[in-house]
């Protein structure tokens, strides 16, 4: 052993080594946990729920019971990519939910009831479409012709695109005009028409496709 040099016997090394390895499969289990608490599983909370009823108007709108994720502007792709597939985003951004507007989205929305790419409630999304709708923003590469489609559709929608504001559902709603031009077909109309009905910002007012 050289001057200066600290002997450290083998039994301590191997204890410092087991507390390392018993610290960090400790973290392993608890981060999963942890970010799972923070998300909790909506499923269960609107099983016996029907889109467009005053009962689940309720939880939406955060009135009665507790919302798995609650919507907001400032929600971005990177947060919800992060969330477990079981859970959903709940309630509107902006203002607050009405529920003859709520009714009416929910009502235009059936007749989208065989596309899986579009929520039957637009104030109830599940995670696990919201990142397949990013996963078609990012992949799906239109052409040009298709694109001016969906350039059309953009300015028909209000003048405002798939959304009010660039959050999440600005890139989960350009992902599936994305997916419904392309393999589907659909027109500008079309495509603006659903982003109508699909319009989670809340307050009052008509909306008919």
């Amino acid at each position: 052993m050289k001057p200066n040099e600290i002997a450290i016997p083998k039994k301590t090394v191997y204890m410092i080594g087991f507390v390392v390895f018993m610290a960090l499969l400790i973290l392993a289990v608890w981060l999963p946990l942890s970010r799972s608490g923070q998300y909790p599983n909506a499923s269960n909370n609107v099983s016996n729920l029907v889109a467009g009823s005053p009962e689940k108007f309720a939880l939406l709108s955060g009135q009665g019971g507790q919302r798995s994720v609650v919507s907001a502007c400032g929600l971005q792709p990177a947060s919800v990519e992060t969330m477990p597939d079981d859970a959903r985003i709940q309630g509107s951004c902006c203002s607050r939910m009405d529920l003859h507007k709520y009714q009416e989205q929910v009502d235009g929305m059936k007749k989208y009831a065989g596309i899986s790419q579009i929520p039957d409630d637009p104030y109830d999304v599940p995670v696990s479409l919201a990142k397949q709708l990013f996963e078609y923003q990012r992949t799906i590469q239109l052409t040009p012709d298709q694109q001016a489609v969906y350039d059309q559709a953009m300015q028909m929608n209000n003048g405002h695109g798939p959304c009010c504001c660039k959050c999440w559902r600005w890139t989960a709603f350009e992902g599936q005009g994305k997916y419904l031009i392309s393999e589907l077909g659909w027109s500008a109309e079309e495509v603006a028409a659903v982003w109508l009905l699909e319009d989670g910002c809340g307050g009052a007012g008509h909306e008919h496709a």
